[in-house]
């Protein structure tokens, strides 16, 4: 027998056999928290399933298969790829993530459509936490709440860790880069079917959709966000509008078939403006008939929907069930899990290395819905939480999940998905340090 080859069964086993050795049952029984798990875990998925998946993963999906159709993987190479330049490299996927301002599970189809296509492991990273982290709208609530130098703190620390863990994450898989680059080198050249002005404003406008959709209420009622929230569906309907036009005129897609898919959208919209998820599932479903019945000469349309289906069914089951488990160990805000949130607040006082790392840990297998983490830490620091822990949390915390590991393992693998959750922890473990020393 080979130890090499059964160390993992037995650690697996072993493991199973601690932590059934050292079940809390009894104090499970008398307070009851496996019932309150079952139903936190229940309620955090529905109201993932309500807040996200229609507003958020649907766009995300659709752009993640456009890239995949109609973005050539010698674009991706030349601007992402591990031998681009790498200042427009992590520029491009630094400033592209920040642009959509979406949670940690929204950009995981972006990133698996970029990295599939052979972008960079470095600029993928970079894009992937981006994208959840520097949040324009979570980035201005944070000074607003928590003070203009824990916003400071939280901009500075999200761009440069976008940049650091990217660069770090191409030094570590640096062979299997190259080997990334002399199999695209061997691969021809695609033919382009439109001009790079008509990609651009094809993925602005869905981009926009995404953006805007999901533009969330900032707390002062007045000023240029308020201005933006109030107005935000007619914005999100001027982008679908652009939408349908290119379809017409650069896609082929009739203009009647477009009419047939639009008109219901526009009924229940106006009909229902209280309900927008209305309009967003008969978009949806009109969109999807059309790029599956409404087949054009080339069969692009058809390949779009084929494209972002396949990333549908492999990415949403891993949402789900880390959204179940992440609600069960640790709940949702003001409601508690099997974790009490007291335990966590005793772990965070303080400015320690211990209080850091375990705040950072928290926060990167707990689910943030955009800006929910401010209200969060505000409680926390109420009940004693470091000033230190905060900025570790929030550093870690938009960026990750449960449930975004997962879907991330799954696009990258195991090894690659460990480094890349130890930098992040890592790295909002010793800013944690050096702003509470600060501070």
């Amino acid at each position: 027998m080979t130890w090499t080859k059964e160390w993992k069964p037995l650690a697996a086993i072993l493991t199973v056999f601690v932590a059934i050795y050292y079940l809390p049952v009894d104090w499970l029984q008398e307070t009851e928290r496996v019932e309150n798990a079952l139903w936190e875990a229940l309620h955090l998925a529905r109201w993932y399933a309500r807040e996200h998946v229609l507003l958020c993963l649907v766009p995300a999906f659709f752009i993640a298969g456009a890239v995949g159709v109609f973005v050539s993987q010698a674009a991706v190479m030349k601007y992402l790829g591990p031998k681009a330049n790498k200042g427009l490299a992590y520029g491009v996927a630094s400033v592209s993530g920040s642009i959509l301002a979406v949670c940690s599970c929204t950009i995981l189809p972006l990133f698996a459509g970029i990295y599939r296509m052979g972008a960079g492991l470095g600029p993928a990273c970079a894009f992937l936490y981006s994208g959840p982290a520097i949040n324009i709208l979570a980035i201005v609530l944070t000074a607003a709440v928590l003070g203009p130098q824990m916003g400071i703190a939280r901009a500075v620390g999200a761009v440069s860790f976008s940049v650091i863990i990217g660069l770090f994450m191409h030094l570590f898989f640096r062979k299997e880069e190259l080997e990334k680059v002399a199999a695209a080198a061997a691969m021809p050249e695609p033919d382009v079917k439109r001009p790079l002005w008509q990609n651009a404003l094809f993925f602005a406008s869905m981009v926009g959709i995404l953006v805007f959709a999901n533009w969330g209420k900032p707390v002062d009622p007045t000023g240029l966000w308020q201005s933006i929230y109030v107005s935000k569906w007619m914005v999100t309907g001027l982008f679908a509008l652009g939408l349908a036009i290119i379809l017409v005129l650069w896609f082929k897609v009739k203009p009647w078939q477009m009419v047939a898919v639009a008109a219901p959208t526009l009924v229940l919209a106006l009909l229902l403006p209280d309900h927008p998820e209305l309009a967003f599932v008969a978009a949806t479903i009109g969109l999807t008939v059309l790029l599956t019945a409404g087949r054009d000469d080339d069969g692009e349309l058809e390949e779009w929907f084929d494209t972002s289906w396949d990333f549908a069914k492999k990415i949403l089951p891993l949402l789900f069930w880390g959204v179940l488990i992440a609600g069960a160990l640790l709940g949702r805000p003001d409601h508690e899990g099997l974790i009490p949130s007291q335990w966590i607040a005793n772990l965070v006082g303080g400015n320690s290395f211990w209080a850091n790392l375990f705040a950072s840990v928290v926060g990167a297998f707990m689910y943030f819905a955009t800006l929910t983490e401010v209200p969060i830490l505000q409680g926390l620091i109420g009940a004693g939480m470091g000033k230190g822990p905060a900025l570790a949390l929030l550093l870690a915390g938009p960026a990750l999940s449960l449930p975004n590991m997962l879907v991330i393992r799954s696009v990258m693998g195991t090894k690659k998905t460990v480094v890349f959750v130890l930098l992040v922890i890592g790295m909002a473990t010793i800013s944690g340090l050096i702003y509470g020393a600060i501070f």
